[in-house]
């Protein structure tokens, strides 16, 4: 069974996503207007070095006020693939290409309220090339041995939600 759409509305259409409403009316007969956040998706992934290291970013997101640590991802640009979004970003964000990609899944980070589903990659045998940070990316690239990073998160160091996924 699936609910039915009787209205739609865009509240906003940002640079990223699109914010819209919808009126319902769910399986179970009752109507409700729902808020949800219509997303392009995006790509992460886990660039594993040869030394049993991991490339994390520690990156400022000002929607929480700090800087968290992250595998590096990015959104999918129009008509861009997962995996050639993740090949971008890996370089874009942390100065590394890599020669063997593997798809591990995607996760649904908030399905309460928004479709964004984002890919997730291991990115192995990697090679430097030039980081090219976008201007409003403010992130410091660090190589953490896979179990540190593993206990970074029982610890609540890593809270990230696709960097605990794919780690």
């Amino acid at each position: 069974m699936s609910s039915k759409v009787n209205s739609q509305v865009t509240l906003l259409h940002g640079r990223v996503f699109k914010l819209i409403r919808e009126n319902v009316t769910l399986t179970n007969g009752i109507t409700v207007d729902l808020d949800i956040i219509r997303h392009p998706g995006a790509s992460a992934m886990v660039p594993l070095s040869n030394n049993r290291t991991v490339i994390l970013i520690k990156q400022y997101r000002h929607a929480v006020g700090d800087f968290i640590w992250e595998i590096p991802a990015g959104t999918l640009d129009p008509d861009e693939t997962p995996l050639e979004c993740a090949k971008r970003e890996l370089a874009e964000e942390t100065g590394f290409l890599a020669d063997d990609w593997q798809k591990m899944g995607e996760i649904t980070p908030v399905p309460g309220y928004s479709d964004e589903r984002i890919h997730i990659f291991i990115a192995a045998y990697l090679k430097p090339t030039e980081q090219n940070l976008d201007e409003d990316e403010m992130l410091n690239v660090h190589e953490v041995k896979v179990d540190n990073a593993i206990e970074m998160i029982h610890k609540g160091i890593i809270q990230d939600g696709k960097t605990i996924a794919g780690l």
